[in-house]
């Protein structure tokens, strides 16, 4: 249990980075170049590249060069179930729970 427990502590420490979630956010609809990352997430280049590389090197995602673009895909089995959690709890059409619809409710309070 403790080396599971360790496996997760990791994952959701990446996952904890904004920039690194919203790069994972993107890449579970599919594989995206780096630049169309960059573009949609509204970072310059080398920032980008640096969140990149922290993913490639804990094997969340995998590179593969086409031309002059490099193309991000998620391989992590255990990542792609997260971000689907994630996606349909929190961003999906269907989103919901308390804090889902509290949050709801907050905002358009504001």
């Amino acid at each position: 249990m403790e080396k599971t427990a360790s496996k997760v502590s990791a994952l959701l420490k990446l996952l904890s980075h904004r920039d690194r979630l919203m790069v994972l956010c993107h890449l579970a609809q599919g594989e995206m170049a780096a630049g169309d990352l960059a573009e949609a997430l509204d970072r310059k280049a080398p920032a980008m590249s640096q969140q990149l590389a922290v993913l490639r090197r804990e094997g969340i995602i995998e590179a593969r060069r086409d031309g002059q673009s490099i193309f991000y895909r998620i391989v992590d089995e255990d990542a792609v179930a997260i971000m689907e959690f994630l996606y349909h709890r929190f961003c999906g059409d269907e989103a919901q729970g308390p804090l889902v619809a509290s949050l709801a409710e907050e905002g358009a309070g504001s």
